[in-house]
């Protein structure tokens, strides 16, 4: 566990870092974790998130950056990479792991759904038709 509390604060500082693919795959989890206790904003949610975060630096950034950046996605926070080249050294699958809807990201993520279907509306209402949404 005290590995993944060490990635999980990199990552957060960094928002990409280069793994293998099984520990990337387990981060994730926790990962996704923290991002949740951070839009509940609360503190309950502050001190659980601390409970994982080493750095203080990290647990203000979660909390300031991250959390509103995520406030209208449900889940899903995190995407997962595996990279072609194995390591040299024995031959590990290395992946990726990044936060999604972040400056710089290898790939674009989708939106979330709640922002396609403002947009739909907007657009129908453009052209004179009524949304069922509402």
């Amino acid at each position: 566990m005290a590995m993944l509390r060490n990635m999980v604060t990199s990552l957060i500082n960094h928002e990409r870092i280069v793994t293998t693919a099984p520990k990337a795959k387990e981060l994730r989890r926790i990962a996704d974790q923290v991002i949740t206790h951070a839009k509940t904003n609360s503190l309950q949610s502050f001190r659980q998130a601390g409970a994982i975060i080493r750095e203080r630096p990290a647990l203000t950034k979660l909390f300031e950056i991250l959390g509103p950046r995520y406030q209208d996605r449900d889940g899903g926070y995190t995407r997962v990479m595996k990279l072609s080249k194995r390591r040299a050294g024995d031959d590990a699958e290395m992946a990726v792991i990044e936060y999604v809807d972040r400056p710089g990201e290898i790939r674009a993520a989708r939106p979330p759904k709640s922002r396609i279907m403002s947009a739909m509306d907007d657009a129908l209402a453009d052209v004179g038709i009524k949304s069922i949404n509402k």
